[in-house]
């Protein structure tokens, strides 16, 4: 299929709130790679095997996701604020939210991206093009 003949052909509208929902809830796994730690860490002033230590975990001996609070949380959202308090150097799978390939697989499963996230398709969002949200779509992490 070309990327013109795709249901959100026209764009979408995405516009991050900083609530937290997209950090928090069930678990599951935010992919970092050496370079975003060693950033993450440069922005919090620490040694990047310090970073790891507190803020990594390796997965099957090798991938590497950040940590979670035992009630899902990312170990990086704030419990207070529930504000990122890395987002300036966040992975690139938060910096791609909501333009994950599930969540515009449809418009059904964009409807359902929508209800749990308040920045999406805000009138006062940004209106991402196809392209754009491609970029975001295929971006590795």
């Amino acid at each position: 299929m070309e990327e013109s003949n795709v249901w959100y052909s026209n764009g979408l509208r995405f516009s991050c709130q900083q609530c937290g929902k997209c950090c928090s809830g069930a678990p599951g796994f935010v992919w970092v790679t050496d370079q975003e730690i060693g950033e993450m860490a440069k922005e919090m002033g620490i040694s990047r095997s310090e970073f790891e230590v507190a803020f990594v975990r390796l997965i099957k001996g090798r991938a590497k996701s950040l940590r979670e609070r035992e009630d899902g949380d990312c170990v990086l959202l704030n419990e207070e604020t529930r504000r990122c308090i890395l987002y300036k150097t966040r992975p690139t799978q938060c910096r791609t939210w909501p333009f994950w390939f599930d969540n515009i697989a449809s418009q059904k499963a964009w409807k359902k991206t929508v209800r749990s996230c308040p920045g999406c398709d805000r009138p006062d969002g940004k209106l991402y093009t196809v392209a754009e949200i491609v970029e975001q779509r295929d971006q590795k992490f």
